[in-house]
């Protein structure tokens, strides 16, 4: 069986892969689905961490923007619907014989542990998953800045963008049939050509800790195991 050559990689999970495209909420096949890639990556070798969005319950910027609610508010309530998916995750994880932890930055202790550094990497070391739930903890954060912490913090060798797509383009493949798929870019190159697969602070954040990143199309059989070999897949950003 193939290796991973990192040893600790942080799988960064947008919330529309928790539903079926275009739905709301939390889909039982996309949930098993996201689940056995993540068992896939683990038997594979390497430590493995997980941050989840919440973009199938709520975006909190969006959602101030189209309510009553101010955006502090509604950043909360994202960070609270990121707990929510985490704990779906960790039982479909568990249930799949893969034993996984939840920390999160908001503290809710019926359901998961707080967030404490050397409390994730103790339960990295002893082979579990460690979903990272909560943001930041603080409003006016994305998740995508949430993953370029904690992949500071816990020393991450890689951090995989999981996606729909193929990874970075030059457009928006969807509607520009002609958009360019790039095979490489750096930091740089993602802030100075306002690409918009993650926000600026979290580019920011990997480019000052030299971690690198991987765009990649999750559902692609066998890209996972590509990324992690070393072999050329989706989009590398360093």
């Amino acid at each position: 069986m193939a290796e991973s050559k990192y040893k600790r990689v942080l799988l960064k999970l947008s919330g529309e892969t928790f539903c079926s495209p275009g739905g709301f909420g939390i889909d039982g096949e996309a949930l098993e689905s996201i689940a056995e890639r993540i068992v896939q990556i683990c038997k594979l070798g390497p430590q493995v961490a997980v941050v989840v969005g919440a973009g199938n319950f709520l975006r909190g910027e969006s959602f101030s923007e189209t309510s009553r609610i101010p955006r502090n508010t509604a950043d909360y309530m994202g960070m609270l619907a990121t707990i929510i998916n985490a704990c779906a995750l960790q039982e479909t994880l568990e249930k799949l014989g893969r034993p996984t932890r939840v920390l999160s930055a908001i503290e809710v202790d019926a359901m998961c542990e707080p967030f404490v550094r050397r409390r994730a990497l103790h339960h990295l070391e002893h082979g579990r998953v460690v979903i990272l739930a909560g943001g930041t903890g603080n409003p006016f954060f994305t998740t995508d800045t949430c993953a370029a912490l904690r992949a500071s913090e816990l020393d991450i060798d890689l951090l995989i963008k999981a996606t729909k797509v193929e990874g970075v383009y030059s457009d928006d493949p969807m509607k520009n049939p002609n958009a360019e798929l790039f095979e490489t870019l750096s930091y740089d190159d993602i802030l100075k050509k306002s690409l918009r697969i993650m926000d600026h602070a979290a580019i920011s954040l990997c480019r000052e800790n030299n971690v690198p990143i991987i765009v990649l199309n999750i559902f692609e059989i066998g890209n996972i195991t590509k990324a992690l070999c070393g072999q050329k897949v989706g989009t590398l950003i360093c």
